[in-house]
Formats: C-alpha cells, sequence, structure tokens
C-alpha cells in the first residue's frame, strides 16, 4: 500500500481514471473540492466548486461531468465553463454521492440525505440526450455502483444495509431488474462503502471504518483478500494507470475522534495498491 498524497481530505470520494490525460479525479465533497492528480508528475491540483461535489465522471469530448448538490452539470476544462444538464430533485437535505458512467456512456449517480438520517436518496441513470430514469428510491447512503465485465450484472451499495445487491443490467436501456443480495459486509469488518470491479468479475469494496479494501466473489459472497489501509475510513477505490491494474483508493477523516486521528494520521489521503489483475476502465459520458 502506497501513499501518493498525504491530502488529510475531508471527505475524500470518487476516484475516476481519465485514461486519456493520465490523471485520476477526486473529490472532497463537503469542501467542494475537485481534485486533479497527475500521475507522471505526482502534482495534485484542486480546484473549488462552490458547493458539495459527490462525483465526477469524464466525458468522451474531453470534459468532466460534476455532480453537484445543485444538478449534474458538465466542465469544460479549458474554458471553465458549465451547464447545467439535470436537476433531478429539489429535496434541501439532500446531496449527490457516489456516481460513474456505464459502458454504453450514461451517467448512474445516487442522492442521500447529508444528515444520514432521512432514506430520502435516489439513483438516477442521465443518458446522453438528456433523458432521466430513477432506478432506486428509498436510499439511506447511495453508494458503490459497478458492471461485470459482460455488463450484464449492475451491482450497488446503500451502506446501511451492508449488501451488495446485483441486478439484471439492460444495457441498451439502462434498466434495472431482478434484485438479489449477493454479498453481506459483517459489522466486524466496518461499512461497505466505494466499489469497483475487475476483468475476472471480482468486486473490490473500500471498508468505511474498517482501515482496508476488500475483494470478494459475488457468486459465492466470499471474501478473497483484504488489503489494510493506514486510513480508518476508506471510502472508495478505482483501477487506474497503463494496464488497469493500479488500484486507487480515497479515504476520509470525517468524523473521526482524536485517538482515531493519532493512530491514523495518514486518514484523508490518497493511496495506490498495484495489483496481478485488471479492473474495467472508467467509462465516459457519451456528450
Amino acid at each position: 500500500m502506497e501513499l501518493l498524497l498525504n491530502a488529510g481530505a475531508d471527505l475524500g470520494e470518487g476516484p475516476a481514471w481519465d485514461a486519456r490525460r493520465g490523471v485520476l479525479y477526486w473529490v472532497d465533497i463537503h469542501l467542494g473540492c475537485l481534485h486533479t492528480f497527475d500521475l507522471a508528475s505526482g502534482h495534485d491540483s484542486c480546484q473549488e466548486i462552490g458547493e458539495p461535489i459527490g462525483c465526477v465522471a469524464p466525458t468522451r469530448q474531453g470534459h468532466l461531468l460534476l455532480a453537484l448538490r445543485s444538478g449534474i452539470w458538465t466542465l469544460h476544462l479549458l474554458t471553465g465553463t458549465r451547464t447545467l444538464l439535470a436537476v433531478p430533485e429539489h429535496i434541501p437535505g439532500n446531496r449527490f454521492n457516489d456516481g460513474k458512467c456505464d459502458p454504453a456512456g450514461r451517467f448512474l449517480a445516487g442522492t442521500m440525505d447529508d444528515a444520514e438520517r432521512e432514506a430520502s436518496g435516489s439513483l438516477y441513470s442521465l443518458s446522453p440526450d438528456g433523458h432521466l430514469q430513477t432506478l432506486l428510491t428509498g436510499l439511506r447512503i447511495s453508494n458503490g455502483l459497478t458492471w461485470s465485465p459482460d455488463y450484464r450484472l449492475f451491482y450497488f451499495i446503500d451502506t446501511p444495509t451492508r449488501l451488495v445487491m446485483a441486478y439484471d443490467y439492460d444495457l441498451e436501456t439502462g434498466k434495472i431488474a431482478n434484485p438479489r443480495p449477493v454479498i453481506h459486509v459483517p459489522e466486524a469488518l466496518g461499512w461497505p462503502d466505494g466499489m469497483t470491479s475487475d476483468r475476472e468479475g471480482m468486486l473490490w469494496i473500500a471498508l468505511w471504518g474498517g482501515a482496508a479494501v476488500t475483494r470478494w466473489n459475488p457468486a459465492s459472497g466470499q471474501m478473497l483478500a483484504s488489503y489494510l489501509v493506514p486510513a480508518l475510513n476508506v471510502t472508495s477505490c478505482i483501477f487506474g494507470g497503463p494496464t488497469l491494474s493500479d488500484l486507487y483508493i480515497t479515504s476520509a477523516r470525517h468524523g473521526m475522534n482524536p485517538a482515531e486521528l493519532e493512530r491514523y494520521p495518514l486518514s484523508g489521503g490518497l493511496f495506490r495498491l498495484q495489483t496481478d489483475t485488471q479492473g474495467l476502465p472508467t467509462f465516459e459520458f457519451a456528450d
């Protein structure tokens, strides 16, 4: 486990690999910071967005998609111009959390009650033509999402349930069906947070409060491996790098007490794990 950046992020989240530019995007949600980590130079820059930012996704035209409290926007990297694409809901206490694009170029992102009290969150799917679908409702903490290598299955985490749910996924329409639990994360391991998948169909799950990122077999529900992270609250992970074999991992200091911070001083850092597998690419929005 390699520390790439001792960022001290409050709520580091949402890593997304941009293969075109060789950079990793990630966010500090409550601070409204969009981070860009350049793999070649090791330099990290932060752009203040001005409101909470849940996640980011690259687009096929070289822009970025931002899921902000106010809605889903595109950001033109050269000019800094933003364009509002959709406002899925008008719930004052809600904000966007995790999200990413599907292989067909749709953007899926979920909302949650920022106070983590109400089950007011939903999972939305925005098509490139502007069509907005509501895939799930009644969510507490909409979190990790990913697909199987053949794109026929969609996996999703609502953190308080401790479950990874699998759905049949229709890539042509973006609809989900036939929900069933495939993984239960025991309390002793922490809370399931962000998630990604590898080319073998295994799921990599970050554990909030668990100081680890874990690899699971969704067919059996069994944990295959656990990799310790020197940060208590591990929030998300994504494959990147030249061969998509490096796992980039975000973490948070949010909610930690002084004793926990003393034990895990690198919480809020950005980490990298070199693996012996390959991940799925970070899919782009088809703008």
